[in-house]
């Protein structure tokens, strides 16, 4: 099958990997020509373990190609997979119009008989109003759209892609599923099908679970701290019941960022408005997040004092481990608010080469032993598997002060173990 993969930042460019690597013929495409050049290379846009190997080998194979010349991608595409990435602003208001409009621009290259298959993150019906505004641009021609919501998962991407528990597909009619489940055959044959507004909605409903689940747990931890009671205990007591389930996404720690969940609550909400429904639950999702992001930025101002002055150290910058992406990253915004405190910070991520503009005061160290050296308090902001195999007794003889917060508890058996660290997690705190 001879599939265009539309827009080619993250989510495009593993779609394309993986689909020319499970035997389709692949054409990637997008206007922005640095990243297409890149591609073309075998670099892909960002950062992803394993991405840049599947490109060169499918680019070695002759089975994948990358253009910025439209109607060169998308000849005889039989499927054009749209991936564009959904900008969001600071309000996690996405910007749809956006991506509607590079769909529309693809109309004059589709063939007669292409069927769209959109997985950026749109809201619930968008799919069907572009199906019709297509219908008017192109009268005499018979393309078929479907939705697929995206499945993507920052640092562990192609494995999630190529070994998908389910894959959610919206159709319109009996042929799309026929295509649909043959290009999908080398992946999985687990296929959710529903309409298209149905599985729009399940991206809205899944994400504003996983949200409202991040939100209550967080909410239920920062009680624990004031009473003394212990989160992850709570956790392993609500986990046990048959009714909540081990694989329940209540995890006490940091507050969800990155704009992937948010996007979908701010959906709903909008939805909600949109039809005069009242939806006092999903609205509340957002205020307690944005309420949780201080966590840590109280924590360090309870532990050291003054902060003008003091030196924190900060573990991991990146939205994500995995991933080189600064994008919404909540590592970044503690940074800019303790550099606004008259804190000097001392940074390091094994992702990140160069500091972004909004740290030019902070310093980039090349190990965390030497971020961490004279620190008053060290901050785990982005959990890279590294970090646990650092020599416990160095770190605590590098700091000037004990202090390690850690929201997730990502370093509870090592710093967190250790009987000299004032250990602070969300919903606990472990003192000397």
């Amino acid at each position: 099958m001879k599939v265009c993969v539309a827009g080619l930042w993250h989510l495009g460019s593993v779609t394309a990997a993986c689909v020319a690597a499970s035997g389709h013929r692949v054409s990637g495409y997008d206007d922005a020509a640095d990243i297409v050049h890149g591609l073309q290379q075998g670099a892909p846009p960002l950062f992803e373990p394993g991405l840049a190997e599947l490109v060169r080998a499918g680019l070695d194979a002759g089975v994948l190609s990358f253009h910025t010349d439209a109607c060169a991608a998308l000849k005889d595409a039989d499927v054009v997979w749209v991936t564009y990435d959904t900008p969001v602003d600071d309000s996690d208001r996405a910007d749809e119009a956006y991506v509607a409009q590079r769909v529309a621009a693809l109309f004059p290259h589709l063939r007669d008989g292409a069927l769209v298959l959109i997985s950026s993150q749109l809201p619930v019906g968008t799919t069907r109003a572009l199906a019709k505004a297509c219908t008017a641009a192109r009268p005499d021609a018979h393309i078929a759209f479907a939705y697929s919501p995206e499945n993507l998962r920052l640092g562990n991407a192609i494995e999630t892609f190529t070994k998908p528990g389910r894959v959610v597909v919206g159709v319109m009619n009996a042929e799309s599923r026929r295509r649909i489940a043959a290009l999908l055959q080398p992946i999985t044959e687990t296929i959710v099908w529903m309409s298209v507004e149905s599985a729009e909605m399940t991206k809205h409903a899944l994400n504003a679970f996983l949200a409202t689940s991040v939100t209550f747990i967080n909410e239920i931890a920062r009680i624990c701290e004031a009473v003394g009671a212990d989160a992850r205990e709570v956790e392993q007591g609500l986990k046990s019941d048959m009714r909540i389930g081990a694989r329940a996404y209540l995890k006490p720690g940091a507050a969800f960022a990155g704009g992937t969940l948010a996007r979908d609550v701010v959906f709903l909400q909008q939805l909600s408005a949109q039809h005069g429904l009242r939806a006092p639950l999903i609205h509340a999702v957002t205020a307690s997040n944005e309420a949780h992001k201080s966590w840590a930025s109280e924590c360090v101002a309870r532990c050291v004092t003054p902060l003008r002055g003091a030196i924190i150290a900060v573990w991991g910058l990146t939205y994500k481990p995995g991933t080189s992406t600064l994008r919404r990253s909540a590592a970044l915004e503690l940074c800019v608010w303790l550099q606004q405190q008259g804190a000097r910070v001392q940074a390091h991520d094994p992702a990140v080469a160069k500091l972004p503009e909004t740290l030019r005061d902070a310093q980039l160290c090349a190990t965390p032993l030497e971020a961490a050296r004279g620190a008053h308090a060290l901050v785990l902001a982005t959990e890279w598997p590294e970090y646990r195999q650092l020599d416990t007794a160095a770190v605590v003889a590098a700091l000037a002060a004990p202090n390690v917060i850690d929201a997730n508890g990502f370093l509870s058996t090592t710093l967190g173990a250790d009987a000299r660290v004032v250990y602070h997690t969300v919903g606990s705190t472990r003192r000397t």
